[in-house]
């Protein structure tokens, strides 16, 4: 008696326990079922495009999936949309109107429409966007944002104007890149920053090309006349409008390497970027130190050999051996690039021409250069790369 008692309880429990069960997954549901109930059911038909996507439906799907991000209207399914407009034929490709679309909000049942456009003005790509209430036929939301003509970010720019149109505050760094462009600074159109590193070859030409080429006991490096070059390129904008960009770029270098030399070098360029292109001019300064010594030529006269560089050292050695030299020295004195002369600071000037080629993010930057000099020309070229990386907003 007291075992069926006891099982009675049990089973009794267990049908409890079950119903508590049932009774909270209702409760859960019909919970779920208010607040789904609670926020209005929008649809989207086709977007219309001019310039920028020949596919106002593709448009279309763009802002029905921000919309349904934002989680603040129930969104009809695409495909419960397309069965809708082909029951009813409606042509989604041509209903941008507000009646046309209001119709087609109640035939689909739902409480509001989102329509609009997007269209390409010059470098402006111009998207419109409005929230119209099927019941009173009114436009409840509207919006429309200038973006840049940078097709490969339509995404964003739909994502900025969705959340605008919804009352939701967009990401600042989206907002600076796409819609900014009257802050040059913030403009990806118009701010390219190549900073990062150089290598390329210059080559000697003239006097200075004698000198490199020369052997140590004669003054020279004994160097090639063609020099690798390796350093880097930090550069700062400082205007920039539309298609132009001005900037002040710093090139420390070194070379010489081939040669078992050490040369450094410092260039300050004022440079100039315009054009679609990535098209550069730039000038300025150039520093490196050099060895340098003062001398003459010799003339032939006094055992000196005609054209032969000689140091003013050399002279109390030609004197001593030619009683008929004078003492003082009466070749035309110079300073020349000299292995055997003391450290100088010398300077140039620097012009110089290139582009840009692109790489998906990758820039890699082209230049050619020429420095015109007395002791003998340099031309050369450099290339570079970098990968231009935008700020992570905090």
């Amino acid at each position: 008696m007291k075992t069926q008692i006891n099982k009675f309880i049990s089973i009794k429990k267990n049908a409890m326990s079950k119903t508590k069960i049932t009774i909270a997954a209702v409760l859960l549901a019909t919970g779920l079922f208010a607040q789904n109930q609670s926020k209005p059911v929008a649809a989207v038909l086709g977007i219309d495009s001019k310039g920028v996507i020949s596919e106002s439906e593709a448009v279309g799907y763009m802002v029905r999936l921000e919309m349904e991000k934002l989680n603040l209207y129930n969104i009809m399914d695409k495909y419960d949309v397309a069965e809708a407009v082909h029951k009813n034929e409606i042509d989604v490709k041509t209903c941008f109107g507000k009646s046309c679309v209001v119709a087609a909000g109640k035939a689909l049942h739902v409480d509001k429409m989102i329509t609009g456009s997007i269209e390409r003005f010059g470098e402006k790509i111009v998207i419109s966007l409005k929230v119209i209430d099927v019941k009173t036929e009114l436009v409840e939301k509207q919006d429309a944002t200038e973006y840049l003509n940078l097709q490969t970010e339509l995404q964003k720019m739909i994502a900025i104007s969705v959340q605008k149109l919804m009352g939701v505050t967009p990401d600042q760094n989206n907002m600076n890149l796409l819609i900014n462009y009257d802050v040059p600074i913030e403009n990806p159109k118009t701010k390219l920053n190549l900073s990062g590193p150089r290598m390329g070859g210059s080559m000697s030409f003239g006097d200075a090309a004698k000198v490199l080429t020369a052997p140590e006991s004669k003054g020279g490096y004994n160097m090639y006349p063609i020099m690798f070059d390796f350093g880097w390129q930090k550069e700062w904008q400082y205007l920039s409008a539309g298609n132009f960009q001005a900037l002040v770029e710093f090139v420390p270098m070194i070379s010489g390497l081939e040669s078992g030399r050490v040369i450094p070098s410092l260039t300050i360029l004022n440079g100039f970027r315009v054009g679609k292109g990535g098209w550069e001019f730039a000038f300025g300064p150039s520093f490196r130190v050099v060895n340098k010594e003062y001398g003459f030529f010799g003339t032939g006269e006094y055992g000196t050999t005609k054209g032969e560089w000689y140091t003013n050292d050399q002279w109390n050695t030609i004197a001593s051996a030619d009683s008929s030299a004078p003492v003082k020295n009466p070749m035309t004195q110079t300073q020349r690039l000299d292995s055997r002369g003391a450290a100088t600071l010398s300077t140039s000037l620097v012009l110089a021409v290139g582009r840009t080629f692109k790489s998906g993010y990758l820039n890699i930057p082209v230049n050619v250069f020429i420095s015109p000099r007395k002791e003998g020309t340099i031309v050369g070229f450099s290339f570079g790369f970098n990968i231009q990386k935008k700020k992570r907003v905090e």
